[in-house]
């Protein structure tokens, strides 16, 4: 009489969040640079959005979706479209694409593409409040970029709203620099080596 037997294997993923958050930071940096009058040109911005703030932060998002976490894979995989469609954006304006597209721009129609950015980031700080303090900053920055990108794109007051979205956009790569480094040492020595703070526990009791 034959029995069978079944054996369970249990596969762990590695936490990805470290990748997203120093894909995020890279390219905020470079941009920002660009934005604050640092650096001029957008040439050697559109590499690092496409293999920085869209590859790293879609790499993240697929490696959260294994490990079922849904905020994670919601964050990093929007961002990454996101920087996916700002280096598209930026080699229309360039005229990468040949001067017809590049004739036909219109910035309002980004300007309604950061709204709906900055709505969708609204919703993700509310649950940032229960991740940790690190990730929290960083989203309410993300706020102030968006808020400041969709009023300069709309023409308001656009030196006031550009000025605010390259300050948060420079803040978030530093903030997103902290986390990386505290996500990589924190689970590398298996202690809390640079500290991320708790989560608030205002929507759900703290842990």
């Amino acid at each position: 009489m034959q029995t069978e037997s079944q054996t369970k294997v249990k596969i762990i993923n590695a936490d990805p969040s470290a990748m997203g958050l120093f894909g995020l930071a890279i390219v905020t940096l470079v941009a920002s640079s660009q934005k604050l009058g640092i650096t001029e040109g957008l040439s050697y911005a559109i590499p690092w959005a496409i293999f920085l703030g869209a590859f790293a932060q879609l790499f993240a998002c697929i490696q959260d979706s294994k490990r079922n976490n849904t905020f994670g894979t919601t964050a990093f995989g929007a961002y990454a479209f996101f920087w996916f469609a700002m280096g598209a954006n930026w080699m229309i304006k360039m005229g990468v694409f040949g001067s017809t597209l590049a004739e036909q721009t219109d910035g309002k129609q980004l300007g309604f593409a950061f709204a709906g950015y900055l709505i969708f980031t609204l919703f993700m700080t509310i649950g940032a409040v229960e991740a940790n303090k690190v990730l929290l900053i960083i989203f309410i920055l993300i706020d102030f970029l968006f808020l400041g990108l969709t009023f300069d794109a709309f023409g308001v007051a656009p030196h006031i709203f550009h000025t605010i979205a390259a300050y948060a956009e420079m803040a978030i790569g530093i903030v997103s620099l902290y986390g990386t480094g505290a996500s990589v040492l924190n689970a590398h020595f298996g202690y809390t080596f640079l500290p991320i703070g708790k989560p608030s526990g205002i929507f759900r009791p703290k842990a």
